[in-house]
């Protein structure tokens, strides 16, 4: 069964709250604040049974200008208006408002209700509907039903109720995929139950034993208890239905109206979005660049810092790109309808629809940040899927991020991924649920990666290549170490590149030597070899062989790595033959006596401190032995 919620809007004392009474038996004005002064102050709800046998809830806003805000936080998420103009009064200031405000939460159906009409003769009644079929063209109420009514006699009641029929049968159902969110109108504690919240279940589903938490203000996960919808007792709620929800773990003090309740860790709140911007035309000035206002989304309002991305200003009656910057963190999602009112000025604005929930700070009118802005608001699912990704680098985005990002069903967006995928446009780190990169920006990467390796063989010829660890360096600090390695197996996979040891080469290199370097080479191998644990320095080499000392490193590095030397600290080497026979009479040694000095050691090897404390480190870095103080035991005894 389809669910359907019903909002009231109007200006003040004109009838909403005695239409809904008429309707439904119930008095929504329930403080006591609102009996005394005979106005409504706070939302007020119900529901209704339409004669078809299906449930309508209700939801009464108020129609003082001061409360305005309260008005805005009850007609986001509904789907039908009914805009109620006194007979005796007439269109009103809040008539005009509340309509605008409708028109710029996109609601897309509803009615008019000419209320009082006990009060006047029907000449009057035509004229007042005449004047509101004036007002609503061009708007999603011109050629709506007009119903005339009066709530104290009952009056046009049964002609209303028929018509709201109609009406809810024309609207389209929603659908309970989606992130679940709840928009909270209202909060109390109930005896017994404890804290209860309630609001127009605007996407998704929730049911008892979920967990949730409360965003933006709090992080601590709480446990549904318990749900309600039109006052019985359900297991689920879905999309569209007025929900009121009990939560365990959660304390009253910690939720406020404006919070959103969610599932945990589906929905991050954030600073800063994108939208797309109508200036209402009755607006008295031009909207100037980074000036504050008043920014309604679901119940919530805060202000926010208006960055103009097109325009040097947005006169009244134009639209345009802005980047809206909170002075409080905003739960909101791409697609989300907003409203701009001003922040000393009690006046509606305008308002828009969210582009981008999660934006960079935008340079103003570039060209290619309009660009992309064009992209989400006008194109296609893949096309806005593309863009995100492209936009994303090489860092990628989790598919979390993505879901926050673009207004997709998730079935849709997995089956949408899935096809990516099959072409090869986009790339999957760990599956599906892990990071997912560009196919352009990952093969941008694969070719850094290969462009670095073969300058680092360009420049170190005798060298076999870099290390995994020198390669990432080298490459953008986005790059996760995920998508790297993934890259990795897979460039090692084609054979384009070859992993020896801990270091990388393409596949097309080789250690080739010109005859002078291998002359070099044998020269340099022997001296190590004829030196034993008395090696000479580099530069000592250096002179001896006559011979450029960069030269000489490449051959000694290419040794090293061959593995004929041993490299024991900077610019102290020992051939491999000398250290493999001293480490053969080391563990001997330390099988019988168990302990060994740097004394005792300096006598085994017959060299001076300069080689011998070097060795010892050597030995005790390659876990062949142990320090205790000053002496070295034998490592695992």
């Amino acid at each position: 069964m389809k669910q359907i919620v019903l909002g009231t809007a109007g200006h003040i004392d004109h009838g909403k709250t005695a239409l809904i009474k008429a309707l439904t038996g119930v008095d929504t004005d329930r403080l006591k604040e609102e009996k005394e002064r005979g106005i409504t102050i706070e939302l007020g709800f119900a529901s209704l049974v339409l004669p078809s046998g299906s449930r309508m809830g209700i939801v009464d806003v108020p129609g003082h200008e001061k409360f305005v805000k309260h008005m805005v936080a009850g007609a986001w998420g509904i789907d039908l208006v009914a805009l109620v103009v006194a007979a005796d009064e007439g269109i009103m200031p809040q008539t005009r408002e509340h309509l605008d405000i409708c028109r710029l939460l996109a609601v897309k159906r509803g009615l008019v209700v000419v209320s009082k009409i006990d009060l006047v003769d029907l000449e009057l009644v035509q004229l007042v509907g005449e004047e509101v079929r004036e007002l609503v063209k061009g708007t999603f109420l011109e050629g709506a039903p007009i119903v005339n009514v009066s709530s104290l006699t009952g009056e046009g009641i049964p002609e209303l109720l028929t018509t709201l029929d109609g009406l809810a049968n024309e609207v389209q159902g929603r659908t309970s995929e989606g992130l679940f969110r709840l928009p909270i109108d209202r909060v109390f504690v109930m005896k017994g139950f404890g804290t209860v919240v309630t609001g127009t279940l605007v996407s998704g589903s929730i049911s008892v034993g979920d967990t949730v938490q409360i965003l933006p203000s709090l992080k601590k996960e709480g446990k549904i208890r318990g749900i309600q919808v039109h006052n019985k007792i359900v297991e689920m709620a879905k999309a569209g239905q007025r929900t009121a929800v009990n939560l365990q773990g959660i304390e009253k003090s910690l939720v406020n109206r404006g919070d959103v309740l969610v599932h945990l860790q589906t929905i991050t709140p954030t600073y800063m979005v994108d939208a797309y911007l109508e200036h209402l035309p009755n607006s008295p000035r031009p909207l100037r660049n980074r000036i504050k206002q008043r920014f309604h989304v679901g119940t919530s309002s805060t202000l926010a810092t208006m960055i103009l991305l097109d325009k040097p200003e947005l006169p009244p009656g134009e639209k345009g790109f802005v980047q809206l910057r909170f002075e409080k963190p905003v739960v909101v999602l791409p697609h989300d309808q907003f409203v701009i009112r001003g922040s000393s000025a009690i006046q509606t604005l305008g308002g828009g629809v969210v582009i981008d929930s999660h934006p960079a700070k935008h340079k103003r009118l570039a060209e290619d940040v309009l660009a992309g802005l064009m992209i989400l608001k006008e194109g296609g699912e893949e096309e806005v899927v593309s863009h995100y990704l492209a936009s994303s680098g090489v860092k990628g985005m989790t598919l979390r991020e993505l879901r926050e990002r673009v207004d997709i069903f998730p079935s849709r967006l997995s089956k949408l991924l899935k096809e990516l995928m099959a072409r090869g446009e986009i790339v999957t780190i760990n599956g599906e649920e892990g990071r997912l990169v560009h196919h352009v920006k990952y093969e941008e990467l694969r070719e850094k990666t290969l462009s670095y390796i073969l300058e680092f063989h360009e420049k170190y010829p005798l060298r076999p290549g870099p290390s995994k660890e020198e390669v990432k360096s080298k490459l953008p600090k986005t790059v996760e170490s995920k998508i790297f390695h993934h890259m990795m197996r897979e460039l090692v996979a084609s054979k384009k590149v070859l992993v020896e040891k801990d270091k990388l080469r393409l596949s097309t290199h080789r250690v080739s030597l010109r005859d002078d370097q291998k002359r070099l080479k044998n020269r340099v191998e022997g001296l190590f070899a004829r030196g034993g644990l008395q090696s000479p320095s580099l530069k000592e080499l250096a002179i001896n062989l006559s011979t450029d000392e960069s030269e000489l490193q490449n051959v000694v590095r290419l040794l090293v790595e061959e593995g004929t030397i041993i490299k024991a600290k900077e610019d102290l080497y020992f051939h491999r033959e000398a250290v493999e026979k001293l480490k053969g009479k080391l563990i001997q040694f330390l099988r019988v006596h168990h302990e060994i000095t740097i004394a005792q050691f300096k006598e085994m090897t017959k060299v001076s401190r300069k080689y011998v404390i070097p060795l010892m480190e050597y030995f005790d870095n390659r876990k062949i032995t142990i320090r205790v103080g000053e002496k070295r035991l034998l490592r695992g005894e």
